[in-house]
């Protein structure tokens, strides 16, 4: 489903972010993307998001190269991601119902089938009951729970995580992955960028853990830290 060949990412201060990458995802696979700051985390997802672009190498999803996409194909790409991120990225002047609405308005979704899709989505993070509120109104939970919403409610082929429980305390975050989990379980291929050891090996997926820009540990059921 998704395969770098030989990624590399060379930034324009001559910093290589990422080198010689190779690896599978397979559909269905909940994976977590470790490692510390400036390891080559955040140029992992950005490629996948196709926000930069590799400076050799190619990247496969769906069997689709997405390195030789051109401008006006990538929204059309994106549109099939789903993506959380650490600070939620609420439009604040809109209820959590017309958030995660807005999603399906993007992709021209009738009205009939958004009334019907986004209860439905609501109920599955268990915010059924807060669908006239605002941003400002939620907790940071909440307000994670509605971003997730927004990020499945067009039934995306992966979702992307990028450190989705850094601003939220250990239980509301290990809540937040819980729901992932159950997202993922249902067939929504996951790839999770997180510092988050005890969620790390709570969870005991597959782990790849990143370093200097090369992927130096590839384990299913892996924990944050290498144990002999």
């Amino acid at each position: 489903m998704i395969e770098f060949k030989n990624v590399s990412k060379v930034y324009g201060n001559d910093v290589t972010a990422l080198s010689n990458v190779s690896i599978s995802i397979d559909r269905g696979e909940f994976v977590f993307v470790v490692g510390a700051s400036g390891a080559g985390k955040s140029t992992f997802i950005k490629l996948l998001m196709k926000e930069i672009e590799p400076t050799k190498g190619n990247i496969i999803v769906n069997d689709t190269d997405i390195t030789t996409l051109k401008r006006k194909q990538i929204p059309y790409y994106r549109r099939k991601i789903g993506m959380v991120f650490q600070d939620y990225r609420l439009i604040p002047t809109l209820s959590v119902y017309e958030n995660v609405a807005f999603a399906m308005r993007i992709v021209e979704a009738s009205y009939r089938e958004i009334k019907k899709r986004v209860p439905l989505v609501l109920s599955l993070v268990g915010l059924s009951d807060k669908h006239n509120d605002f941003p400002n109104q939620l907790s940071g939970g909440e307000q994670q729970r509605v971003a997730l919403a927004r990020a499945i409610v067009n039934n995306p082929s992966f979702l992307i995580a990028d450190e989705p429980t850094g601003n939220l305390d250990p239980e509301t975050a290990m809540g937040i992955v819980s729901l992932i989990s159950d997202i993922n379980k249902a067939g929504t291929t996951v790839i999770m960028a997180t510092h988050a050891e005890q969620i790390v090996n709570h969870m005991k997926k597959r782990v790849i853990a990143v370093e200097n820009g090369t992927i130096v540990r590839d384990e299913r059921k892996g924990r944050y830290y290498y144990e002999d």
